[in-house]
């Protein structure tokens, strides 16, 4: 299955597809990863990235589909998650003529809806550990032993430097204007799922595998 992801910033979106990744052994498409990978690849469409990158330049939605494409094509597995793309209308029908182009298709979009404050309040008490990436919060998701890491035992606790109140008022009014008419999009496809993005992880998780699993 190829799935959609939505949602603003701190949703819950990284999560749920660590899980997918974990219980389905889906492939996680981060562009942002791709990009630094194929920067340093030597290959044709890596030396196109580092140009653009290198110029100060914004990377074009055509050069971001190139890369998909080569992961995507020939692949054999259980399925993609997109993380961080599209974000934008003409990216969604650029990823769905891909999609096509290489015999494949779309099989969910799930939106996860959550609330403004709620949201504030998630994301200004999140960190992660450095290490191995899990994520925690000061109030519903402290460690167990303060700067420790659960999971892997590291010290290396770190906070996103744009984790606050501006920076996230920013970053949502940037999702409400370019992201947020992919639900309209989807919704006409008739292929958005939504789920309760402020829900606890598990019962997220639940709503997910539900919609995967009818799908």
């Amino acid at each position: 299955m190829n799935v959609i992801l939505l949602g603003p910033p701190g949703a819950g979106k990284g999560t749920q597809a660590r899980r997918l990744v974990e219980e389905r052994g889906m492939v996680q498409l981060s562009t942002g990863d791709m990009l630094r990978e194929a920067r340093h690849s030597g290959t044709e469409m890596g030396r196109k990235v580092a140009e653009v990158m290198d110029s100060g330049q914004l990377v074009t939605d055509e050069i971001v589909i190139g890369l998909i494409e080569e992961r995507v094509a020939g692949a054999e597995g259980t399925g993609f998650i997109f993380d961080g793309f599209p974000r934008t209308l003409p990216q969604a029908d650029a990823l769905g003529a891909m999609l096509q182009r290489v015999g494949q298709s779309l099989d969910a979009v799930i939106e996860m809806q959550v609330d403004d404050a709620a949201l504030v309040s998630r994301i200004t008490g999140r960190f992660t550990c450095g290490n191995c990436g899990e994520v925690y919060h000061d109030v519903t998701k402290p460690t167990k032993v303060a700067g420790v890491c659960d999971v892997c035992g590291s010290t290396d606790m770190r906070r996103r430097a744009d984790d606050n109140e501006a920076s996230l008022t920013k970053r949502l009014m940037e999702y409400y204007k370019k992201t947020s008419p992919l639900i309209g999009y989807y919704y006409a496809k008739e292929m958005l799922s939504p789920v309760d993005g402020l829900d606890e992880p598990e019962a997220v998780s639940d709503a997910v595998r539900k919609v995967l699993d009818k799908g």
